[in-house]
């Protein structure tokens, strides 16, 4: 097989990875001919004589559905999973992507793990069962990854599916906003509005700019000048240092203390950068963007004027915010705030005019950045998603904080999960701590656990602001700025990701928590993935354990015995084996009952434990009979454990009477070296013990017949 498969099928891999689902495309026969990131559980089941026929009844229909419809088709298979099936044509050739394979419902995730462990698919090794089980909070990322597969086409040389190609004409477009082009970049319609939106804008600042300065040539040549001169140093600079380039200048030009640029947020102007005063950080300022005043002062070209009257050492005086807007059309796009009243009209107008000029050469590099942005999103997530994969499971808590805080920038973070039954949250792992929160019973008291309960995420600029009560000082918190982010899939909370300190001492911005929303429904699904893979080795443990007595059952015995077989073999060490039956056990039940038969059961179970060494391994075989593996152990050596087994349980208090017990013992040799003649020759002697008389000890012998080491 070739091991660097097609760039085209990596690509899949990677849709499907990076959105958290399974993609796989069958033809009109139902045939799998593209397999990525399938589900364990898909993987397990579709494999199974007894379940493969009910996966038939949905995903073995989906071809013929989605074509009949000529649409994606949704659908809940028997299992709980979500899956959508999508219409793919390669010419006169259809084909259909299965998308999704993951659970959406947290009720259907609880239930298969329920029938996984007690159900009907306890037959499955849980650690197989549950190593790639896909879960979704929502089917968004269904959405995501069909829109994007409405790009491809089949190819029959490759058996992949293959994507058109975004073509952008314009070179300098092409430069600005860097479209990506694997599954990770962002959607390619949206790229494109965003670049014909950059060039209408270009366009447009262009004519304003040149208007403007025709204008006010005639009246301050200076002014003119000096406004080409910045406008053409803008569009090097990011959006948010043109923005503080454009207060510098204002605040030189016109001798001002202090200046604010608000940016629209929502349906909000709020500040993106200040200089002065303004810039204090107990400093809040927010307007509605759709405020008719507003509106009215950028049709007058006039600022609108806040005032606000205030006691200092005992004399009134009057403060002034003076609101320029800036607009793009009818649309308020943000605003230049100057803390102190203008008298001069002329003045007003100017910087007005000022800031109307300004809009469209600062939405040009908005929607730069934006393209930039997304870019640098795209490609953290991505850098997230395969760090992810690389992580081992030892330090999977640790790497993950790790990795999360390094892509945020924050020196400290942690990890804390929810216990459900004692609503609490504990932390799973912490970096940069003056406190040792792995140690502590409970924590997130103060924040966490009340941002796990609202279920959305909190970003704090300054927690003084927001009247919440300061870390102890012990803490040492650089910064008074943090992220707390709730896991949840579905309904279920998972923890809260924590982040603080900014290693530039900045405050965390709604770049961060962009950032956070596109990979946390990664670091969910990965922690519930490592969870379930903790419960499965658990899981593992019941499946091998006998719940009566707690030894181990057959069905671990016999794979641990191929084992020691080999092993014995390899090295040439000594290995035997003991088969011991309680004897008369029948008549023991008929006569005390099946509770007190249990009882006794439990009392042989304890003295094997008491009287084995460490490396003997003893398992319920069955009903009353039981199996001992005695690695590195003669014959004659397990005879005279299994004398002391023997005599131990002779002499030990059951409920009714005394019990005995017969053992037989085999060794492997050069003639007994398969689990099935080991076990077989253990009980050739387990019943030479029987015909002796019962509560004795027999050692097999290849000669044809048994050689009595004790009898009583």
């Amino acid at each position: 097989m070739n091991s660097n498969p097609p760039k085209k099928e990596k690509f899949l891999d990677r849709l499907a990875e990076d959105n958290g689902v399974a993609i796989v495309v069958v033809n009109k026969d139902s045939k799998e001919i593209s397999v990525s990131n399938n589900n364990s559980m898909c993987r397990s089941l579709s494999a199974s004589v007894e379940f493969a026929p009910r996966c038939a009844e949905f995903c073995g229909k989906a071809f013929a559905s989605a074509t009949e419809a000529g649409k994606p088709v949704d659908y809940e298979c028997y299992a709980g999973l979500t899956c959508r099936a999508v219409p793919v044509w390669d010419g006169g050739t259809q084909f259909v992507a299965i998308v999704g394979r993951t659970f959406l419902k947290a009720e259907n995730y609880r239930s298969a793990t329920e029938n996984a462990i007690t159900g009907e698919w306890r037959q499955f090794r849980p650690t197989e069962f549950f190593e790639n089980v896909l879960i979704s909070g929502s089917d968004e990322s269904l959405d995501k990854t069909c829109s994007r597969l409405e790009k491809f086409s089949y190819c029959e040389r490759n058996d992949i599916l293959e994507i058109e190609q975004l073509k952008l004409e314009d070179p300098k477009a092409k430069e600005s906003t860097q479209v990506a082009k694997d599954a990770a970049q962002p959607d390619p319609k949206e790229i494109t509005d965003l670049i014909n939106k950059f060039k209408t804008e270009t366009e447009k600042a262009a004519g304003e700019l040149r208007a403007a300065t025709a204008v006010d040539v005639q009246k301050d040549p200076k002014a003119a000048g000096e406004w080409r001169s910045l406008f053409g140093s803008l569009m090097k600079l990011e959006y948010r240092d043109a923005c503080k380039k454009i207060l510098s200048y204002l605040k030189d030009r016109y001798a001002l203390d202090s200046l604010v640029w608000l940016e629209r947020r929502g349906d909000n102007l709020e500040v993106l950068v200040a200089l002065g005063a303004l810039a204090d950080k107990a400093v809040k300022i927010g307007i509605s963007a759709g405020n008719q005043r507003l509106a009215d002062a950028a049709r007058r070209e006039m600022p609108l004027e806040f005032r606000e009257r205030r006691k200092v050492g005992g004399i009134d005086q009057e403060r002034t915010l003076s609101i320029f807007p800036v607009t793009i059309g009818n649309d308020i796009r943000g605003a230049i705030g100057i803390d102190s009243r203008i008298e001069n009209p002329e003045q007003k107008r100017l910087i007005a005019r000022f800031a109307q000029t300004l809009a469209s050469q600062l939405e040009i590099l908005r929607l730069r950045d934006e393209v930039a942005q997304r870019d640098w999103l795209s490609q953290a997530v991505v850098r997230f998603n395969e760090s992810l994969r690389r992580i081992d499971a030892d330090d999977f808590w640790l790497k993950v904080t790790q990795i999360s805080a390094e892509l945020l920038g924050a020196e400290r973070a942690s990890i804390l999960i929810h216990n459900e039954k004692s609503n609490t949250l504990r932390a799973k792992a912490a970096i940069g701590s003056r406190i040792n929160l792995l140690s502590e019973a409970a924590v997130g008291v103060r924040v966490a656990g009340r941002i796990l309960e609202i279920g959305n995420p909190v970003i704090v600029s300054d927690i003084a602001n927001v009247g919440m009560e300061s870390a102890p000082s012990d803490w040492s918190y650089k910064t008074n700025s943090f992220i707390s982010y709730p896991i949840l899939i579905g309904d279920r909370k998972v923890g809260v990701l924590n982040y603080t300190d900014k290693a530039d001492g900045d405050r965390f911005s709604n770049r961060d928590l962009e950032l956070l929303q596109a990979i946390a429904p990664q670091i969910a699904v990965a922690i519930d993935r490592t969870t379930l893979k903790d419960k499965a080795g658990e899981y593992e443990q019941l499946s091998v354990t006998d719940p009566l007595t707690g030894l181990l059952n057959r069905r671990y015995l016999e794979e641990r015995l191929a084992e020691e077989i080999t092993r014995s073999k390899r090295h040439r060490f000594s290995m035997s084996l003991m088969m011991l039956d309680v004897d008369d056990f029948k008549s023991y039940n008929d006569s005390f009952g099946h509770p007190a038969g249990d009882s006794a059961l439990k009392t042989v179970a304890d003295v094997l434990q008491e009287t084995l060494r460490g490396a003997d391994v003893a398992a319920r075989y069955g009903g009353e009979e039981f199996a001992i593996l005695l690695p590195q152990t003669s014959s004659e050596e397990a005879a005279q454990i299994g004398e002391r087994i023997r005599s131990r349980i002779e002499s030990s208090a059951f409920p009714g009477r005394q019990v005995t017990v017969s053992i037989g013992i085999a060794a492997c040799s050069n003639e007994i070296d398969s689990p099935k003649d080991l076990i077989s020759a253990a009980d050739v002697a387990l019943y030479s013990a029987k015909n002796n008389g019962r509560n004795n000890v027999q050692i097999f012998s290849t000669l044809g017949d048994s050689v009595s080491n004790n009898v009583h």
